[in-house]
């Protein structure tokens, strides 16, 4: 397919453009994208990487921007800055995640809607996690019950919560 634009070229950026519901496709060489400023031509025409997404992410989200700034947030095993963090788009040693934590909730948050796995489980123990998590949500129910002085609710959970344990005890 030869390049819409120049007609001489092959199409080598195909772009596509959604407006009001109405969508338009683009089939352009790189110089007829680059010269048109297609959007994002730059982040499309080379390799892609996943320091680019974190970096991108990172400067996005004013939370996290607001605690990158901070000259104090470093690692203090292996002085990594949280700011090389970004640059990088990897930590430097395994402390790295309990330095940089409060600045990772909101960006994990934010990747996978949730900083807790909830992915798939093996079927073979699939029936034990799936109680686990169970109980893990029926103990948190239990302390907001206990929070809110409501002691009959608690009661109940608190025996919801022995019954699922003595079914996970081997």
């Amino acid at each position: 397919m030869l390049c819409e634009e120049c007609g001489k070229h092959p199409a080598t950026v195909h772009y596509t453009q959604i407006v009001q519901g109405q969508k338009t496709e683009y089939h352009l060489c790189e110089s007829c994208a680059r010269e048109k400023g297609v959007a994002a031509y730059e982040a499309i025409a080379g390799p892609f990487s996943i320091n680019q997404l974190l970096s991108g992410l990172l400067n996005f989200d004013p939370a996290v921007k607001e605690r990158m700034d901070s000259p104090g947030l470093q690692c203090p095993e292996c002085g990594l800055t949280f700011n090389q963090f970004k640059q990088l788009g990897r930590f430097g040693c395994p402390n790295c995640y309990k330095a940089f934590d409060p600045a990772l909730d909101s960006l994990l948050k934010k990747i996978q809607t949730s900083d807790q796995h909830v992915g798939k489980v093996p079927k073979r123990r699939g029936g034990v996690v799936a109680v686990r998590r169970q109980l893990d949500q029926l103990r948190n129910d239990l302390q907001e019950q206990i929070r809110l002085e409501k002691y009959e609710e608690a009661a109940h959970l608190r025996d919801r919560i022995r019954e699922l344990e003595r079914q996970v005890e081997p």
